[in-house]
């Protein structure tokens, strides 16, 4: 049987997981780049720091980054363009309260030593803040421009998400594909609180046992609510089945925000355009199953960014404090 409903603790980690990351509740994030570019693949990133500061200010809980190394034409989607933790320093400059996540890194394309260092410093200069969403990777056309194999992504996800675990530690000891280390030597910084909260993305190419032993977190892509439902169900069982705290679980959502604050769903890519009365009744939706973040998406939104950023914060964020 599962755990009650007002049983349900989540573990502290840092303080962006702490804020973020709340039983029973919801909190949203925005996606950047914090613009429209339907029709191409690359935005052009205007005013991006200025509305990534916007979102702080109008008080969303978070901003996503993503990993994207190739402008892959079959995949259609460059991203912020940024390198993700040169962004991501930047940010952590440039922001004083909003949780930094980033959905996410792909583990296999990059060692994790760099991984490891890269991610703690972002958390120490953000005041651990950092959330790092990890993967192995959809686009096959990425490896062998590293000279690396796309069948075997898995083995090397695991080896990756333990590497940057143990790096957390004071002098590790361990082996593994990426390397060895004897405990004669250390990585430095170390996250602010002691951990990275690393979050996992979809399958990863792992046993969904795996997933919910190993992860703090748990991102997932939209779906119907009725899917999501059984879908979500099924990872707070398999979380609860491993032992140990609860664990939050996330997803993303696109949406085209229309003027007419009554105005009905119409399909997008992975989301919906509507007015603000149905996006308001869908997020209590996903909350009451279990979802504890949305990270919205306005790719295909027809409106000014800012005007849709403000009627987001006035007419649907205080719904969702977080």
């Amino acid at each position: 049987m599962l755990r009650k409903i007002d049983e349900i603790k989540f573990q502290p980690i840092n303080r962006g997981y702490n804020a973020m990351f709340h039983p029973n509740r919801l909190s949203l994030g925005l996606v950047v780049p914090l613009e429209a570019y339907p029709h191409g693949p690359a935005p052009l990133m205007i005013r991006h720091l200025e509305r990534v500061q916007l979102v702080e200010k109008l008080g969303f809980s978070a901003i996503w980054l993503r990993d994207v190394p190739f402008n892959v034409p079959s995949f259609g989607d460059a991203g912020q363009l940024y390198d993700p933790f040169v962004y991501l320093g930047l940010l952590a400059g440039q922001t004083e309260r909003i949780a930094l996540g980033v959905a996410s890194i792909v583990l296999p394309l990059r060692h994790p030593a760099h991984i490891a260092k890269a991610a703690a410093s972002v958390d120490v200069l953000s005041g651990g803040r950092l959330i790092l969403g990890v993967a192995s990777g959809d686009r096959p056309d990425e490896y062998p421009a590293l000279n690396m194999t796309f069948d075997d992504r898995g083995e090397r996800f695991r080896d990756s998400f333990d590497y940057i675990q143990r790096m957390s530690e004071n002098s590790p000891a361990f082996a593994n594909s990426y390397g060895a280390i004897g405990g004669g030597m250390d990585m430095l910084p170390k996250p602010l609180s002691g951990k990275l909260p690393l979050l996992i993305t979809g399958g990863s190419q792992q046993e969904p046992e795996w997933i919910a032993r190993n992860g703090d977190g748990w991102i997932t892509y939209p779906r119907a609510i009725e899917t999501q439902e059984k879908i979500i169900g099924g990872w707070r069982a398999r979380v609860e089945a491993a032992g140990g705290p609860a664990k939050p679980a996330v997803q993303s959502l696109y949406v085209d925000l229309t003027e007419d604050p009554g105005a009905p769903p119409q399909p997008i890519h992975l989301g919906f355009r509507s007015g603000t009365k149905y996006l308001r009744e869908h997020l209590k939706s996903l909350q009451e199953i279990g979802i504890n973040h949305v990270a919205l998406n306005l790719r295909f939104n027809q409106s000014s960014v800012e005007t849709t950023l403000q009627r987001l914060a006035d007419e649907v964020l205080p719904v969702f404090p977080g």
